[in-house]
């Protein structure tokens, strides 16, 4: 029996969200509320800011290291995003779902649904909402992480990504972040309860 069957109960609960949504600010603040759930660190080409730590925020990786990993099938998902790679180790999974212990992961949209297609049974998909296209493209041009070019690609994707919401179990609008955390919450500690963790 393979261990998402094994596992069967949805335990993967899976974040996702157009870039600049306030998905990581969240899934921080949900792991913060459930000390039993684990952070899904993805792995990642790109370079680490200055607040994030390895192993921490991201498996931080040479464009080298990453390509060896999809040779090897060893990544649940993975997507080239603006000339930098991202992705889930399946590792990372497998050791939850074998400990029997839930997860919580902060990844794109495709990613979500990759790892929706792998583990159907055990996954749990929360999408974030921003509360307009106007809003979030407020949100990303303060944070100041963009270049222009890059900004405007992700508004672009974004576009596409919000298309993508009716493929997820839920979704949350983040127009106040507090209440957005609480609908999080409130859904993730229902499938807790059903799993008495």
């Amino acid at each position: 029996m393979s261990e998402q069957h094994r596992a069967g109960t949805r335990r993967l609960f899976v974040l996702s969200a157009p870039s600049g949504s306030g998905k990581t600010t969240i899934a921080r603040e949900i792991l913060r509320r459930h000390p039993a759930i684990s952070f899904s660190v993805s792995a990642t080409t790109r370079a680490k800011r200055p607040n994030e730590a390895d192993g921490t925020d991201y498996f931080f990786m040479t464009k080298e290291e990453f390509k060896k990993k999809i040779d090897e099938e060893m990544l649940a998902e993975w997507e080239e995003i603006y000339g930098e790679y991202y992705g889930t180790l399946k590792s990372e999974i497998e050791r939850a779902l074998s400990a029997g212990k839930p997860m919580i992961f902060d990844v794109d949209v495709k990613g979500a649904l990759s790892i929706q297609r792998l583990y159907p049974e055990a996954s749990f998909l929360i999408f974030i909402m921003p509360p307009s296209i106007e809003a979030l493209t407020k949100r990303l041009t303060e944070r100041r992480t963009e270049d222009d070019e890059t900004l405007t690609k992700r508004l672009a994707r974004a576009t596409m990504e919000l298309e993508a919401r009716s493929n997820f179990d839920i979704a949350v609008v983040n127009d106040d972040l507090h209440r957005a955390v609480e609908e999080v919450d409130a859904a993730i500690r229902i499938r807790l309860e059903e799993q008495e963790i």
